[in-house]
């Protein structure tokens, strides 16, 4: 298997999971936490779905999909392509509204299959270029999109637990 190979195998099994965390959920029941400070659904799912976007946008220098079409309209957001939720306050959070399940699904999967696109052309040598300098020792393609794929797992995660949370009787 090659490196190609091995990330999209990787990758293309988080949409499954998406959809997984957010079939059949309501608008509200993606909106709304599981408790006083905690993140619901709807957030994760979004949040996981904007760092993908902006980290491997931005490591292979195309503009992200967040900032074009209708995707940031369909969660009642500006397309702000700094907002990835990172360090959201609860009120930040409570402001992402996706507007169906279908609006997490479809943005992520636009997201997913541009990823495939990018991953599909890379070379070994491509994983060792340095794609942000910021951080000491500096961040090479490779590691970045281990730690996207890392980031999108433990969110998924969470999602999914939030999803048991409601499923086993918990109503907002």
């Amino acid at each position: 298997m090659d490196v190609n190979d091995l990330l999209t195998e990787t990758y293309d099994r988080l949409p499954a999971l998406v959809r997984a965390a957010v079939d059949g959920l309501t608008p509200e029941q993606l909106r709304h936490p599981p408790g006083p400070g905690a993140n619901p659904v709807g957030w994760l799912v979004w949040h996981l779905t904007r760092l993908q976007d902006h980290h491997v946008s931005d490591a292979f220098g195309v503009k992200q999909l967040w900032a074009t079409g209708d995707w940031a309209e369909r969660f009642g957001l500006s397309p702000d392509p700094d907002d990835t939720g990172y360090a959201h306050t609860p009120e930040q959070v409570a402001a992402v509204r996706p507007e169906s399940a279908g609006a997490l699904v479809d943005y992520h999967e636009a997201v997913a299959a541009r990823t495939r696109t990018f991953l599909a052309g890379l070379r070994p040598p491509d994983l060792d270029r340095v794609v942000d300098e910021s951080w000491d020792p500096p961040v090479t393609l490779g590691v970045r999109l281990v730690s996207v794929v890392e980031d999108d797992l433990q969110h998924l995660g969470q999602a999914a637990y939030v999803r048991g949370l409601i499923e086993r009787g918990w109503r907002p």
